[in-house]
Order: structure tokens, then C-alpha cells, then sequence
């Protein structure tokens, strides 16, 4: 009901966690649900594929992933987290020639789907997400100041690496439908907090026509899929033509760089947002009173009228309490 902008009998609610948090968790409510946050009130159940599932791949403290990418853990304050150590295709652009994207159709990566649907299908919203779906990919692959010189300077081998990433979220978002999804989601990191990356023009050029082609695809499948994006960030410049193309929901509404209200305000019944409660200062910062606050205020303005799912603007960091966690899932659950 939310998403098709009806009003719902409540604001449906999901999050999501770094691996410290899902730890803890666990550990504090001590349930055996395969989803740790279906135990705590999600709505929604989310299954990934592909590059997504580089980030805290493997244990040892340096590995390479299926796509060639060396990844390293690195040490903060409260946890660890990962961050790339050597992209593949860097330097010489030959190698491009040789590089195959790992297979999107091998079936075992879909198994944690077919499990989750299994138990959760007949009363959750089941999500099959392939983010990192076309620019992070490029870049992660070949540097993003190497990948940024590329689409500048080097525009036809820059369309190639592009080609090529984007067959993975495409055929991983056919495999989710014909599963049985119930929204497909995409995603890139398109902005910084204050503004694009590139020129609305360079976007235009490089990604729209590459997402309209996969949006199609998903809503040729299946008329009645919701498709949703993420990228962190300032976004609003690609908004009018992501919805031109076919875009139904809008995540993660990052307060610090985006209004929520605002993009409410503007897009009213035309796109559906999802996130808005800030990972950055409210939930590892904030009082529990100040999580309930923001939980109630983004409820009734953005909820209003439907189009909106109840989330935090990312995954919850391991800088944030319990207490926080916990005052996001009543607040949600009582309002």
C-alpha cells in the first residue's frame, strides 16, 4: 500500500546492520530467525547478489573477491570495515580484453533467496538487490580518479567496462523476479554530500539510458515490480529523470546532504522514498529521546498519504547503541 501511495495502517519499517551490530544483536535477543531484523520488526526482506557481497567477503585480513577486486580490513573506533587494495583493471586498459565479470546466473548465489522467501514470502516484502550495479562497479574495478579520467578522455573504453559490469545486475534482477520478488533494487554512489560527482550531463550520457534499459527489462518481466536506487549523497539532480525512466523509490534520503521534507514536498505522489533517519549523528549520537523524536517526525510528515518506508539513511554502524536500536523499532511500532 505504501509504495502504490495509499495510506497504510502504519509506516512499514526496515533496517539494516553492519556485521559488529548484527553480532550484538543476536547476542541481546537471542533469536534462531535466519533474518536478524525480521526478529526485530522489518517489513521487508533484503537478499543481495554480486559486487554487494564483496564488502566483509571473507575473514582473512586481506582478500580478493569473485570480480578480481583485493579488499583489506581497516580498524576504526568502534569496529572494522573494509576498503578496496587493488583494483583489477587498473593501469593498462587491455586488460579489459581478458576480463570476464563473474557469472550472474550461477544459481547457489540465489539459494539465500530462495530460503528467505520460503519462510518470510507469505508476510514480508522480499527484496533482490544488485547494487553496486554500474558506476561503482566500473570504478571499483579500475580506481575512481582512473575511472573518472576514463569517462572524460576515454569515453568509448569507458562505455565497454559499463557494458560489461551491467549484464551482472541485469541478469541478477531477471533471476530475483523470476524467483518471486517483490521489488528489484539497483544502486551507485553518484554523489558526495554536497553536490554530483559529474555533470548532469556526463550522467546523462553514460548511466541513464543503461538504467532505463535495466528498469525496462525488470517491468517488462514482471508490470507490476517496484524498482528502487540508492545512491548516498546529494542526488535531486537525477530525480526528474530517474523518474522519467521508470523509478519507484528513492533510498536512502541522507539527511545531511538531502531534506526528506523537501523531496516529499516536491515529489509528492511520483516517487516513493525510503530512509531518512540519519546514521551520522542521530542514531550513534543521539539520545534515545532524540531517535524517538525523529522516528515520529519522519512518520507523520513522510508517511502521510503512503510513499514512504521508514528506514535508517544506511546500514546502522557499530558506533550505535542498543538503546538507539531499540527506540527506532518501538517508536516505529507504535506510530
Amino acid at each position: 500500500m505504501a509504495l502504490n501511495f495509499e495510506q497504510p495502517d502504519r509506516t512499514p519499517v526496515f533496517a539494516s546492520f553492519v556485521p559488529e551490530i548484527e553480532q550484538r544483536l543476536r547476542s541481546d535477543i537471542d533469536t534462531s530467525e535466519m533474518d536478524i531484523g525480521v526478529a526485530l520488526g522489518n517489513d521487508m526482506v533484503k537478499c543481495c547478489a554480486g559486487l554487494e557481497m564483496s564488502f566483509y567477503g571473507q575473514p582473512e585480513p586481506e582478500y580478493t573477491d569473485a570480480w578480481g577486486i583485493r579488499w583489506r580490513y581497516v580498524k576504526n573506533d568502534s569496529g572494522v570495515y573494509t576498503e578496496i587494495a587493488e583494483h583489477p583493471l587498473s593501469g593498462d586498459r587491455g586488460k579489459l580484453d581478458e576480463f570476464e565479470i563473474p557469472d550472474p546466473c550461477e544459481d547457489s548465489q540465489y539459494d539465500d533467496f530462495r530460503a528467505k522467501k520460503k519462510l518470510y514470502g507469505d508476510e514480508k516484502w522480499m527484496i533482490g538487490s544488485s547494487q553496486i550495479s554500474i558506476f561503482e562497479a566500473c570504478w571499483y574495478l579500475r580506481g575512481l580518479d582512473t575511472f573518472m579520467m576514463d569517462m572524460a578522455l576515454e569515453p568509448e573504453y569507458a562505455e565497454r567496462l559499463m557494458d560489461k559490469v551491467m549484464q551482472f545486475p541485469l541478469n541478477a534482477a531477471r533471476k530475483y523476479i523470476e524467483l518471486g520478488a517483490d521489488m528489484v533494487w539497483f544502486g551507485d554512489d553518484i554523489s558526495m554530500q554536497t553536490g554530483m560527482m559529474m555533470s548532469i550531463g556526463m550522467w546523462r550520457r553514460f548511466f541513464k539510458g543503461r538504467y532505463a534499459e535495466l528498469f525496462a527489462e525488470c517491468k517488462k518481466l514482471n508490470p507490476n515490480i517496484k524498482i528502487a536506487y540508492h545512491s548516498c549523497g546529494q542526488c535531486t539532480e537525477i530525480l526528474d529523470d530517474m523518474i522519467e525512466i521508470g523509478l519507484d523509490v528513492l533510498n536512502p534520503l541522507q539527511p545531511m546532504a538531502i531534506d526528506p521534507f523537501e523531496i516529499k514536498k516536491r515529489y509528492g505522489k511520483h516517487l516513493a522514498l525510503f530512509g531518512g533517519l540519519c546514521v551520522q549523528r542521530v542514531m550513534p549520537f543521539g539520545t534515545v529521546e532524540d531517535v524517538r523524536n525523529a522516528v515520529k517526525k519522519l512518520i507523520a510528515e513522510l508517511g502521510k498519504g503512503g510513499g514512504y518506508i521508514l528506514a535508517p539513511a544506511h546500514h546502522i554502524q557499530a558506533d550505535t547503541s542498543l538503546e538507539n536500536i531499540r527506540a527506532f523499532y518501538e517508536t516505529a511500532g507504535t506510530h
